[in-house]
């Protein structure tokens, strides 16, 4: 029969031989299953454990101790090793299979001292064992090793508690991130809604491959009269969402959709603009990055107006690679003197200048994404490997082209995950 009871401090006769302290706990005590078929075994150690400064309860067998286990949440067991029916190894194998919400410190007490006997207990699940007959003060100081196990386990469970919520909240919060940050891109390469456009006496190809999400290069396009189109492309320092969204706001600088916002226009009449000097709006743009807009980025740009009937392109470079002519004949010219990035100081200047497109003539206008971009052994692209690219494929023009860019990319970096974003944008002179 069960005996299944708390036992609340009795008193200790000293005749049973230990020497003990009276130690207990100042929190609440920890609660300790004895099992063991001598009535007079369990009633010795009881006496002590309560003594101690324990909640006690008892249990006849090994079945009687597994039942009040699946009952209560017991902190320390101790079994004795020989008992009818189930035996100790087999009751702490069974104690082991519980689904608990603490772990349980398991002490065998045995007249076997043989280590084959020993190997097995432990094999069973124990943690520790007594050798009978044992002083009560060994058994107190296995308790208090017990103890400091169990403690340890309860801590390591809370802290691996407050790390697996740390982790489940920021694993909301990343796919949060990740959700918002595939929206942005999707709004950003809205940005450029089509990357092949047709203009009477000209064609325009666009490409724009972030390094991750979203980024801070943009090429586009606006037209300023029947007659001329307004081209550019631009890179936003850094990378990511402030970067990104720098971006868009110069996109609703230089917008073909709201002329009245474009900054590079100036109104002539009522529905009617003219293209404002590059030089002008580069300036313009400078003055309000420094003195409108409260951020540390800047940006490099080539802008350019283009003459769809003559061909005369008027430009501006501002800290951007130096726009590329590719002739009819292959034969590469590279324009401008560099510039400075926009808004960086607030004494830049700029300079506008002047070059001729003739029909079958193309002007490409790229970030130094292509150029930088590294092969695996760390040697970038250049110019030269630009030229490289564009001389070995002369029979391509527009699109085409672009793609066959950023393919041949790839090619010289082993993979399509480029450390800076990659764009570029090409005009191709047609007969008007």
């Amino acid at each position: 029969m069960t005996n299944a009871i708390s036992v609340h401090s009795p008193l200790v006769d000293s005749s049973y031989g230990w020497e003990e302290e009276n130690v207990t706990n100042p929190d609440a005590p920890n609660l300790v299953l004895v099992v063991d078929d001598s009535a007079m075994q369990r009633k010795m150690l009881t006496k002590a454990l309560v003594k101690w400064g324990y909640d006690v309860l008892e249990a006849e067998t090994g079945m009687e101790g597994l039942e009040i286990c699946k009952q209560q949440e017991v902190t320390i067991v101790i079994s004795d090793w020989m008992m009818p029916g189930m035996n100790g190894p087999e009751f702490c194998h069974a104690f082991r299979q519980l689904e608990r919400q603490g772990y349980g410190y398991f002490i065998l007490l045995t007249s076997k001292g043989e280590s084959r006997e020993v190997a097995e207990g432990l094999n069973s699940g124990a943690d520790d064992f007594l050798t009978k007959p044992f002083i009560f003060g060994e058994l107190q100081a296995r308790l208090r090793a017990g103890e400091r196990i169990v403690e340890m386990h309860r801590q390591l469970t809370h802290k691996n508690k407050v790390v697996n919520d740390a982790f489940e909240t920021i694993r909301k919060l990343y796919d949060s991130v990740q959700s918002d940050l595939v929206e942005a891109r999707r709004l950003q390469q809205s940005l450029v809604r089509e990357t092949d456009i047709a203009y009477g006496g000209g064609r325009i190809g666009l490409m724009l491959h972030p390094s991750g999400h979203v980024g801070g290069d943009l090429v586009g396009e606006f037209q300023i009269s029947p007659s001329e189109v307004g081209i550019y492309s631009l890179d936003v320092s850094g990378h990511g969402v402030a970067s990104a969204l720098m971006t868009a706001q110069l996109a609703g600088y230089l917008s073909g959709r709201s002329p009245s916002q474009n900054i590079a226009l100036v109104e002539t009449g009522t529905g009617t603009y003219a293209a404002r000097d590059p030089a002008e709006t580069a300036t313009a743009l400078n003055e309000t990055m420094l003195r409108e807009l409260e951020t540390d980025h800047y940006f490099t740009m080539a802008l350019a107006t283009v003459d769809l009937v003559s061909g005369k392109v008027k430009c501006v470079q501002a800290g951007h690679p130096h726009p590329l002519v590719i002739r009819r004949d292959g034969t590469l010219e590279y324009f401008g003197d560099g510039g400075m990035p926009i808004g960086l100081l607030d004494a830049a200047t700029y300079e506008t200048f002047e070059f001729q497109l003739n029909d079958g003539d193309q002007l490409l206008l790229y970030s130094d994404g292509v150029t930088e971009a590294e092969n695996p052994q760390g040697h970038q692209l250049e110019e030269v490997g630009l030229d490289a690219i564009l001389n070995q494929r002369r029979d391509m023009q527009g699109l085409p082209l672009l793609d066959e860019i950023y393919s041949r990319l790839i090619e010289f970096g082993g993979s399509a995950d480029f450390s800076d974003d990659i764009s570029a944008l090409i005009f191709e002179k047609r007969q008007h």
